[in-house]
């Protein structure tokens, strides 16, 4: 995958299983990660390089980017001012 322009390809962390006191959360009740790993990134735009690489930790918006499954793996696609942190 190669992405255009400021666009970001991003691996979504799998969702927690346990809570931290050990509490095991059903499928009904997992949120959507907001943490993922970097997979491609775009050239940038309008002369502007992207502060994010491949292989970044970052964090982005809860509901921010649009869902892709491909080749059975799913990842989120977006722009890079969607993403708020990289860790």
């Amino acid at each position: 995958m190669k992405p255009i322009n400021d666009r970001v390809v991003v691996k979504p962390a799998p969702a927690e299983e346990k809570t931290a006191g050990g509490i095991i959360v059903p499928d009904t009740a997992k949120e959507k990660q907001q943490k993922g790993e970097v997979i491609a990134v775009g050239p940038g735009k309008d002369g502007i390089t992207p502060t994010v690489k491949k292989g970044d930790t970052v964090l982005f918006g809860k509901y921010a980017g649009t869902e892709l499954s491909y080749e059975g793996e799913d990842y989120l696609i977006m722009r890079e001012d969607d993403i708020l942190i990289v860790l």
